[in-house]
């Protein structure tokens, strides 16, 4: 779907979402919704502002669920891809794509490609989609190390731009980064907790985990060896196979979070991986918190397939779409409660980014949220920043 096919008009003065089955993600009941100005301004029963002099738009849901718009914790706003040369770069990513996904917000991140791709593309890529109601972030650094930065230093980056709120994606583990050492990475992370410290944000570090026997061991010796929290690395792609899940789960025991990646291909299943809906209801089996398990959907990037000496065979786009449709998955097909896989693509990934105004529903919150049919999940209306956007 493009942006073409999406309705964009200007957010209403009031919007009231009449008698919803609220998930905030935790279930709330029935409930009425106003929205005013890009935020939520009340919550009840029985609401009625139509006396108040301003014009209201009301959408009455009927029972349908009424939910916190996606945060996407990791996305290639200006594609991704590259591996098997010029041809093979991915596209940009179109906004009405991101809204027909349920997507309100996002976070970009450059990938394997740091020379025909810059963070001031990236950083441009972010505004343009901020103008049709997203709400995008980008972070500094890639898979190389040293980090490559807008400003030439990453506590600069958080701290001068405003969109910039961590580093990433790191690569460890994986043949496509550059081998960095538990020092490199200590030092990656104490610049971004700094330059968080000093800008307010929350200066985690996404890290790229690739399928290399090592796993997350180069996390555990940073965080050993340096005063570097564990909390403030956040790999992905950690149901890339059997081996790093379960690595992954004890990483979590040891304090620290993951995230599953949702976009997959054949080629991958029959490499081992987990499917992200599979890895979440098994961490929850485990006894793992929500609150330290996310979901994003590595939107826009490639989906390689290399031979066993590295060889690149086949490659194919993420779909962004993969993260409403792994919420539906963990709920439909592995048992999941809907309110916790609703949290691990909304509150989960607002807390770890530090987006103290996304991934819930209460007043005050910013006005992104997604109406849902109650018996399909299906994906009915997507409110972004107050503006409502439905397939034409």
């Amino acid at each position: 779907m493009t942006s073409a096919e999406l309705d964009s008009p200007p957010a209403p003065p009031l919007l009231l979402l009449r008698d919803a089955e609220l998930h905030a993600p935790e279930a709330l009941g029935r409930c009425d919704v106003l929205l005013a100005h890009g935020r939520i301004l009340a919550i009840g029963q029985g609401l009625d502002p139509r006396g108040c002099g301003v014009p209201v738009t009301v959408i009455e849901a009927a029972g349908d669920v009424l939910a916190p718009g996606l945060v996407d914790g990791l996305v290639h706003p200006g594609g991704g891809g590259g591996e098997g040369g010029f041809a093979t770069r991915m596209a940009p990513l179109n906004a009405g794509t991101a809204l027909a996904a349920g997507v309100t917000t996002l976070i970009g991140a450059l990938g394997t490609d740091d020379v025909t791709r810059s963070h001031a593309d990236l950083l441009a890529c972010a505004r343009a989609l901020a103008t049709r109601g997203l709400s995008v972030y980008i972070l500094s650094g890639s898979y190389r190390v040293p980090a490559v930065t807008l400003t030439g230093c990453i506590r600069r980056d958080l701290v001068l731009v405003p969109e910039m709120i961590g580093v990433g994606e790191i690569a460890i583990a994986d043949h496509r980064g550059s081998q960095p050492s538990a020092a490199e990475l200590a030092r990656i992370a104490a610049d971004a907790r700094v330059g968080g410290m000093l800008a307010g944000k929350s200066g985690t570090v996404l890290v790229h985990c690739g399928d290399a026997p090592e796993g997350l061991a180069l996390l555990r010796e940073a965080s050993t060896r340096w005063p570097v929290p564990i909390r403030q690395w956040h790999p992905t792609h950690v149901n890339r196979n059997a081996r790093l899940l379960a690595d992954g789960f004890a990483f979590v025991r040891e304090g620290g979070s993951i995230d599953f990646t949702t976009s997959s291909t054949p080629g991958f299943a029959a490499a081992g991986e987990v499917p992200a809906a599979r890895a979440l209801a098994e961490a929850l089996a485990a006894g793992l918190p929500i609150a330290r398990l996310s979901l994003s959907s590595d939107g826009q990037a490639s989906l390689p397939h290399f031979d066993a000496e590295g060889r690149l065979c086949s490659l194919e786009v993420a779909p962004i779409g993969s993260l409403l449709a792994a919420v539906q998955s963990a709920v439909q097909t592995h048992g999941v409660p809907l309110a916790t896989a609703l949290a691990a693509a909304t509150a989960t990934p607002a807390a770890i980014w530090g987006l103290a105004r996304k991934g819930r529903i209460a007043p005050g919150m910013d006005a992104d949220l997604l109406l849902l049919d109650r018996a399909t999940l299906a994906l009915k209306t997507t409110i972004a920043g107050g503006r409502c956007w439905r397939p034409s």
